[in-house]
């Protein structure tokens, strides 16, 4: 039995993709805008046709660059992450070790706690738990970014959810009618 298999996964396909469909349709809405300049001018059809024919190209294949331009600016961010982690794990890697390590008496006051929950619980829903407690608490998005290792922010952005006791807090604080009644 093989201790390890490969997985196919396509990922790293993705970025050429994502830039054409979102390249295509931010070409169909601004040339659609441009047929619709070029006609209240009272062009003559033809024109109206070249003019939405050459905005279609033009716009598809800037805005799929822009895309591509964007997509791959991500992919060498993550990669240079990466490439920093290697080389902290060779040059320290006992540190980067510990880094990692909970220690047993943690790791038993977690299964403790975990013990107590009804539902299942997943890594995700630690890390959206812990996200979500440091937004509640008032700490900034990029903070909160760099703590779960996110390449972009609007990864993180999912856990900006407004809990209630949060809204409430903010509500009291900060509305003029919740204020008055608060004296």
């Amino acid at each position: 039995m093989a201790l390890f298999h490969k997985e196919k996964h396509r990922t790293q396909h993705i970025g050429w993709l994502r830039a054409a469909v979102l390249g295509a349709n931010d070409g169909i809405v601004s040339t659609a805008s441009l047929i619709v300049g070029v006609a209240a001018a009272q062009a003559a059809k033809s024109d109206v046709l070249i003019a939405g024919i050459a905005g279609l190209v033009a716009g598809a294949m800037s805005m799929a660059a822009g895309e591509y331009v964007s997509v791959s600016s991500q992919s060498d961010t993550e990669k240079a992450d990466m490439a920093r982690e290697r080389e902290e794990l060779e040059g320290n890697s006992e540190f980067e070790k510990e880094e990692l390590t909970i220690g047993p008496h943690k790791a038993y006051q977690i299964a403790q706690y975990a013990r107590n929950i009804d539902k299942k619980v997943h890594p995700h829903m630690l890390r959206h738990t812990f996200a979500t407690h440091l937004l509640d608490g008032g700490a900034d998005l990029r903070v909160v970014q760099e703590l779960l290792g996110h390449a972009s922010l609007s990864s993180t952005q999912i856990y900006t959810h407004v809990s209630k006791s949060q809204a409430k807090k903010v509500y009291l604080s900060a509305h003029p009618m919740a204020q008055e009644k608060s004296h």
